[in-house]
């Protein structure tokens, strides 16, 4: 499986996104579209993007009752993503049921992944908040086990738990992790966070990048060094 820099392309508008997206001549990056963007300008925006060559990681999380997340999945398959997610704490059943919505009549479908807990909660936040006394990395293991029960390709997941991920799943279950930063830039509000190229170490197999490459003084400069340091 080869890796790639997955950017998250977290406009408020389409403007804004392709004013980003015109900065690159040469490449075309893997771009994830999240909540505020797909809320802001519709599955139009996928399919223009689309349209411009990039792969997409439809970035939704969705969570709900299994017959509702089976639905939605259903719509979100004819977008043409290559990519999309939900939260693995929706249950075994509510996976499973994504990933029979996802899953076109021809048998193919876009990469399949769980959210394990999100790069924002640490363990005192998860214990304090959600009254799960158990260890974070704990947790996020048996959520990963239950993604890959179902049936699920892979987890979103902090970049310090990608290798032990691997090591409880397989090599060939795929993780996607946030909480990326340069070794000499800001953490912002991620709590969980490692270096491109020391994720590259420890295995994961796609990171998201955001800020630090799309709100740097050069962007196309930076997706490029963040590609050397974790792909090349």
């Amino acid at each position: 499986m080869g890796k790639d820099v997955i950017v998250a392309c977290d406009f408020a508008t389409k403007d804004m996104v392709f004013d980003f997206l015109n900065l690159f001549k040469e490449e075309k990056p893997f771009v994830k579209i999240g909540m505020e963007l797909f809320y802001a300008e519709g599955p139009e925006i996928v399919r223009e993007i689309k349209k411009r060559g990039h792969k997409i990681f439809l970035d939704l999380k969705l969570h709900d009752i299994p017959n509702t997340v089976k639905k939605s999945m259903s719509v979100l398959r004819n977008l043409d993503v290559d990519m999309t997610n939900l939260h693995a704490s929706g249950t075994i059943p509510m996976m499973e049921a994504a990933l029979e919505g996802l899953t076109r009549e021809d048998g193919t479908r876009p990469i399949l992944i769980a959210v394990t807990q999100l790069t924002s909660t640490s363990e005192e936040v998860m214990k304090s908040d959600l009254l799960i006394n158990e260890p974070i990395d704990k947790v996020v293991m048996h959520y990963a086990e239950n993604a890959k029960k179902a049936g699920l390709d892979g987890v979103v997941c902090s970049p310090l738990e990608a290798e032990k991920v691997h090591n409880v799943c397989g090599n060939n279950f795929i993780t996607v992790t946030p909480g990326v930063r340069f070794a000499d830039g800001d953490k912002g509000d991620q709590v969980r966070v490692m270096t491109p190229e020391q994720a590259k170490k420890i295995g994961s197999d796609y990171i998201v990048v955001g800020r630090p490459i799309t709100a740097a003084n050069d962007p196309v400069a930076a997706y490029r060094r963040c590609v050397a340091e974790f792909v090349d």
